[in-house]
């Protein structure tokens, strides 16, 4: 495993990290908790320290599956979860006010079982709040030790600016892989120059990048809505994908890699790039996923995807 530091703090983090939103058993369809627990300890095994999760990913679920699954080993990981987002009934409501805020980093610190939160993220922003209103109570909770850090997601290059002339922020978490890079157009150079550190989820685009499916998938089970996030298993993205695909699967091959671990690893190598999270459902996707970061693919096959990420992303429906 590769280790690096987080933008500007001294969160040292592994390249690979672990994302939850599968644990809250309502997106990615259905998942036993106790199988999520051996899931995350494997990851955690296998050098991953990072671990991602949320309020909304199963109303406050996935925090208390990674609350019982950290009980001892605590000291070993960075934990990372997030405000402004929760869950009313299928909705999910973004709301950013003071109170919220509160209420919400109450709430993980309680599901999570600790004391302190590592990195703290404002999960998406919201236009009804004023941004000024949100950071004062976010402050206030920082110096109250809540959490260590702050972070945020899905923020734009104007918005990161906007809020880091009110606090400091020490990471982005976008949505970055070899089927979504709009972010290197002006939100990754900004970032880069400021140091920040990036988180990047959907790595795998809701897991068709993993190559494990031979025909498109329906999914059928109504708690599986990966669909309805990820556009690329539409049937007219559908055949463009496996282009990708396919080399993913022939340059797999020479390394004794599967097509996931070559996705992982592009990313990783990615400009600006500190972590990777991808999900893991089972002992043996933490592991392989945690291997990714064990090898290094070359110059000519970083360009060779990179290139047909370009051609691929070109013809994309979303």
């Amino acid at each position: 495993m590769q280790y690096r530091t987080l933008g500007n703090s001294d969160l040292r983090v592994s390249a690979v990290g672990l994302g939850t939103w599968a644990y809250g058993n309502d997106t990615f369809g259905e998942v036993e908790d106790q199988q999520s627990i051996k899931a995350i300890r494997a990851a955690v095994d296998s050098g991953i320290s990072l671990i991602d999760t949320a309020p909304a990913y199963g109303a406050g679920h996935s925090e208390k599956v990674v609350g019982r699954a950290i009980k001892g080993i605590k000291d070993e990981v960075v934990i990372a979860t997030k405000c402004g987002v929760y869950r009313d009934g299928s909705d999910y409501v973004i709301d950013l006010s003071p109170e919220r805020i509160r209420k919400d980093i109450e709430g993980s610190l309680k599901r999570l079982d600790i004391e302190q939160i590592d990195l703290y993220q404002i999960h998406w922003p919201d236009p009804d709040t004023p941004l000024e209103d949100s950071v004062e109570e976010l402050i206030n909770l920082q110096k109250e030790g809540k959490f260590k850090y702050l972070g945020v997601s899905n923020f734009d290059k104007n918005l990161l600016a906007e809020i880091r002339n009110l606090t400091d922020v020490i990471s982005l978490q976008p949505q970055y892989s070899l089927l979504k890079r709009d972010i290197e157009d002006n939100v990754l150079p900004y970032i880069i120059e400021k140091g920040l550190g990036i988180l990047t989820y959907g790595t795998l685009g809701g897991g068709i990048l993993s190559g494990k499916y031979n025909e498109r998938p329906e999914f059928e089970d109504e708690k599986d809505n990966r669909s309805g996030f990820y556009p690329f298993f539409s049937e007219e993205n559908w055949p463009y994908v496996q282009e990708l695909i396919e080399l993913l699967k022939d340059i797999a091959a020479d390394y004794d890699k599967t097509p996931a671990q070559i996705s992982i690893n592009w990313t990783i190598n990615r400009p600006g790039i500190t972590t990777a999270l991808v999900g893991a459902k089972s002992e043996k996707q933490a592991s392989e996923n945690a291997a990714a970061a064990d090898f290094n693919l070359s110059e000519e096959e970083m360009e060779l995807l990179t290139e047909k990420s370009d051609k691929i992303i070109d013809n994309l429906q979303t």
